[in-house]
């Protein structure tokens, strides 16, 4: 009985807690529980990197070249030998193929003097805006590398250039003319590039120069009647188009030189009996010409020379023996030619493997042109002008008595 009350008494109170149970509010679904989306956080400038310490420079006339460089170094499209990781800073007299000194007017200040990238194999559009912009360079040597463009006018302005070498590369265009503005030019060396047209008479009068090289180009003209360089060392205009007779001036004018170089031209016409002036000459070579006639006796006065090449041309006639009996000739090339008679000094040579002979018209020499050739090259009359000359051998006489034969009528 006492059970039964006790259940009576807490059923209302079950039925209390029931209703309040559902009474209360719906669980919260999962979507309300993900976090609330926050605003973006703000963007903030980047803090600033500290400044550079500025380059120091031993000297201004080197911070004025520094920029120049460094302009001309974001145009290098291709450095295999990596050399221009060593272009940074400012001690630029250690850049690799940079050199300082002391500039001629001012004995006390350092500058940028010379530049040697020879063989560095850079490839670069141009080399206007660096080497026409270097106040101080003496000498600019770029031998082997693949620049191309052409030549800045600006160089004229250079005041101490003096050796310019830029052989070996793709510069295209006429033949600078700026370069005859130069008047401290004594070497150029622009051989081995892709020059056309015709180079300034001028150049050949130059009275600075010491060494022209113009080979291995494409210039086309007839060679000045004055070559007027008494100072000239070295000439060389191997492998271009060159034509007409070797100037009778060349002697006179340029007694000087020691290498002369007609290779492979299309020269023609008869050697001139003062070439036998050129008495310093170690190297005298006109091969591969269109050059004909006598060799002239006067060629026995090369006292000096060690290498003669007349291969490949037109010559006839007779080898004079006084060529042969040079002392300090070392090679005679002669062959590809109409000669015709050898004497026995110049057959001993043969055997001495100091003459080449080979493919002439020579009687009993080895090697020789079929007759058939040699018999239609004389059925053309052949002669040549100031033929007085060719028997004429200046330094056979003594000195009262050394000169010039008697000018032609």
């Amino acid at each position: 009985m006492s059970s039964t009350m006790s259940i009576e008494i807490l059923l209302p109170y079950f039925f209390i807690l029931l209703s309040l149970f559902f009474s209360l509010p719906s669980p919260a679904s999962p979507k309300s529980l993900l976090p609330l989306s926050l605003p973006p956080p703000l963007s903030l400038p980047p803090l600033p990197l500290p400044p550079l310490p500025p380059l120091i420079f031993v000297d201004q006339r080197l911070a004025v070249v520094y920029p120049i460089i460094q302009n001309f170094k974001t145009i290098i499209a291709s450095d295999p030998l990596n050399i221009t990781k060593t272009w940074v800073g400012a001690d630029i007299c250690k850049y690799r193929g940079f050199f300082c000194d002391h500039p001629p007017d001012n004995k006390t200040a350092i500058a940028l003097a010379s530049v040697d990238f020879n063989g560095f194999q850079l490839i670069a559009p141009t080399l206007v805006g660096f080497l026409d912009s270097l106040p101080d360079i003496a000498l600019f040597h770029a031998n082997s590398n693949f620049f191309s463009g052409s030549i800045s006018p600006k160089i004229a302005n250079l005041p101490y250039l003096y050796e310019l070498d830029i052989s070996n590369n793709l510069f295209t265009g006429s033949f600078p003319d700026s370069i005859l503005g130069m008047k401290t030019l004594s070497f150029l060396d622009i051989r081995y590039n892709l020059f056309s047209g015709s180079v300034p008479p001028q150049l050949f009068t130059t009275e600075t120069l010491d060494a022209l090289f113009l080979n291995n180009n494409n210039f086309m003209q007839r060679l000045p009647d004055d070559l007027g360089n008494n100072r000239l060392l070295y000439l060389t205009l191997a492998n271009n188009k060159f034509f007409g007779p070797i100037p009778r001036s060349i002697a006179k004018t340029m007694s000087t030189l020691t290498e002369v170089l007609f290779l492979n031209n299309m020269l023609s016409g008869c050697l001139p009996y003062e070439l036998g002036f050129l008495n310093k000459a170690v190297v005298l070579d006109a091969g591969n010409n269109r050059l004909t006639g006598q060799i002239p006796f006067s060629l026995g006065c090369l006292e000096n020379v060690e290498v003669l090449n007349l291969a490949g041309n037109l010559f006839y006639g007779m080898v004079p023996e006084v060529v042969c009996a040079l002392g300090n000739l070392a090679n005679l090339s002669l062959s590809d030619n109409y000669f015709t008679h050898l004497g026995p000094i110049c057959r001993s040579l043969i055997m001495k493997g100091v003459i080449d002979v080979r493919n002439n018209c020579i009687p009993n020499a080895p090697y020789q042109r079929p007759v058939a050739e040699c018999v239609d090259f004389f059925a053309q009359p052949r002669s040549c002008p100031y033929i007085e000359t060719y028997s004429y051998i200046p330094c056979w006489l003594p000195p009262p008595f050394v000169q010039p034969a008697p000018p032609p009528l």
